[in-house]
């Protein structure tokens, strides 16, 4: 498996603040973009991914603003419209005028979103458990969402919350170790994370509320990932982005929740892979 060190680590200087990437491969520029759980940051996110795709792909792995080693930015459009903007800074930085974007959760959203803004810069999309859409039958918020909005809420962060929010992450709570969770806990109380919580202010804005932004508008084939037990965005939820992007084609892991690049790392690389490079 791949190793953080093994990975080349760029800076970007942006004037809205600076984004932290890293990269490996050649070829196809594809963008690993994370989550929003507490303690998530690029390479955490895609570690059992990066090194499958890197053999056929130029593989680069974002931090988001306020996550990793990136600073947190302002958002006068809204949260996902600050985290699309350091993507695009990213893809500027790197010379990369159009990329594959691969994104989990928030990610999913920030490719929506960046795909929205500027399509001529994005090439295809892999979305797994995206925000940005409304589940049709499950309760929203869900229990996985809540938990993620309360962490820093209350008493603050502790290693009790972050595990109570893992387990809705994942179907199978054996594959999260002891080690996974300290390191996460860690990065979710840096000090500059406690001071500006990444998750305030998401929905606040309209351009946050992607199923009203003119996602039947997106051309660029896309495909949908779900985990069929997804506690945080439930599958549900896909099938209006399916019916909606023109050329989506979804795809439903069974026994798997939120991470299907963790929980289905090998079927998924192989699946991301070849629709990349069809």
């Amino acid at each position: 498996m791949t190793t953080e060190s093994t990975l080349v680590s760029h800076y970007v200087d942006a004037a809205d603040g600076r984004v932290h990437y890293q990269e490996k491969g050649e070829g196809p520029a594809v963008i690993l973009i994370h989550g929003g759980g507490a303690g998530a940051y690029g390479y955490s996110n895609y570690k059992k991914n990066v090194d499958p795709l890197s053999q056929r792909n130029r593989v680069i792995v974002v931090d988001l603003p306020g996550y990793g080693q990136s600073a947190r930015r302002a958002q006068p459009d809204g949260l996902v419209v600050s985290l699309a903007n350091a993507v695009r800074d990213v893809m500027d930085d790197a010379g990369i005028e159009q990329a594959n974007l691969v994104g989990n959760s928030l990610g999913g959203m920030t490719s929506l979103r960046l795909t929205l803004d500027t399509p001529e810069r994005v090439s295809s999309l892999v979305l797994m458990g995206p925000g940005g859409g409304l589940p049709m039958f499950s309760p929203f918020p869900t229990e996985g969402l809540q938990r993620m909005f309360d962490y820093y809420e209350g008493e603050g962060p502790t290693l009790e919350k972050l595990s109570r929010i893992t387990d809705l992450l994942v179907y199978d709570r054996s594959a999260i170790t002891q080690e996974l969770l300290e390191e996460r806990f860690r990065i979710s109380t840096l000090p500059e994370t406690l001071a500006n919580p990444p998750l305030r202010g998401l929905m606040a804005h309209p351009k946050d509320h992607l199923w009203r932004q003119g996602v039947e508008n997106i051309a660029c084939p896309t495909l949908l990932v779900w985990g069929a037990e997804d506690r945080v965005i439930p599958v549900d939820a896909g099938f209006i982005l399916q019916k909606l992007i023109p050329n989506a084609d979804m795809h439903i892991y069974s026994k798997c929740g939120h991470w299907a690049q963790w929980e289905r790392a090998d079927e998924f690389n192989v699946l991301v892979d070849d629709f990349i490079n069809a």
